[in-house]
């Protein structure tokens, strides 16, 4: 009898006792894959967007910037357009250029040290009246006390306005003026100009202490100015501007103010008396909702009171 080895091949199993695979349909739209979360210190769970979402943000960003581009307005133009900017705009054009000569001038010109006074070109331009000043003191007196009047000019029709005619317009400007001169004043002090002419009779008098930026004499004058023209008062805004560019030039022959100081307070006039204005129509505006609501509210009572009459 023979007898098979103990490794044989087993016979292949019955088609019932096969093992069966199971094949799952393709799904036809794929699930993302889930976006990975983060816990912050803080315990707030943050989705990381998947780098594909990432990609198609960025590509949408870019196509819009590339729209926006292709929108702008500047390639519109055509050489009539650049032009006529010059022709029917020559003041932004002079700006223009002086932007890039003020820039070139700035990043060439030599720093003044810390131990060398300040340039103030107003000084060069003066130094022949500051050394007849100088000469002179009477002179120089005599022109202080005459700057000091026209202060007095100053402040006297800012007041008068308010009142007497009942418009607080110009006070309300001084009095925003001469608090922001104040506050930039003490916050910035800069050194009394070299070879300062100094006199009693100047304002404010005594020779006391006074802030150099920016000039009160000046702004105030706008100031007055300003409120002469709104009243249609040429001759005496006339005579306030030329008065206004006479204290401008003593003030620089005298070294009571540095350039900076002037041109400052020529556009601290302007700006308060702007903001003056905006003050005024806003107290405006409020007054007159208010006397809506009181005249509408008495109507409605008044309403009330006769259907009240009429049911009774």
């Amino acid at each position: 009898m023979h007898h098979s080895p103990c490794w044989y091949f087993a016979p292949p199993p019955s088609p019932m006792n096969r093992p069966t695979t199971r094949h799952r349909p393709a799904l036809k739209n794929k699930p993302k894959p889930p976006s990975i979360k983060s816990h912050s210190p803080n315990g707030v769970v943050t989705k990381h967007k998947h780098s594909s979402d990432m990609k198609k943000s960025s590509y949408s960003s870019a196509k819009n910037f590339c729209s926006c581009l292709g929108n702008a307005h500047f390639l519109k133009w055509r050489a009539g357009d650049i032009c006529g900017v010059v022709v029917h705009h020559p003041v932004p054009c002079v700006f223009a250029a002086s932007l890039l000569f003020f820039m070139a001038v700035e990043y060439t010109l030599r720093m003044v040290p810390p131990t060398a006074p300040p340039f103030d070109l107003g000084f060069i331009v003066t130094k022949n009246l500051h050394r007849l000043l100088e000469s002179r003191p009477t002179l120089n007196t005599i022109l202080a006390g005459l700057n000091t009047a026209f202060v007095g000019m100053q402040t006297t029709y800012i007041l008068w306005t308010w009142l007497m005619e009942g418009r607080p317009r110009a006070t309300i400007s001084a009095l925003f003026m001469f608090t922001c001169r104040g506050i930039l004043g003490y916050v910035t002090q800069l050194p009394l100009p070299e070879g300062f002419l100094g006199s009693g009779a100047d304002f404010p008098v005594g020779n006391v202490s006074f802030f150099l930026f920016y000039s009160g004499h000046v702004a105030a004058s706008i100031i007055a100015s300003l409120d002469m023209k709104r009243m249609k008062r040429w001759e005496l805004s006339n005579t306030f501007d030329i008065l206004n560019v006479l204290q401008v030039i003593r003030l620089l022959s005298t070294r009571g103010h540095y350039t900076i100081d002037l041109a400052v307070g020529i556009g601290a006039g302007i700006l308060f008396d702007s903001l003056a204005g905006k003050y005024e129509d806003s107290k405006k505006r409020e007054a007159s909702l208010v006397t809506r609501s009181t005249t509408h509210g008495s109507f409605y009572n008044s309403q009330k009171e006769r259907n009240g009459e009429l049911v009774g």
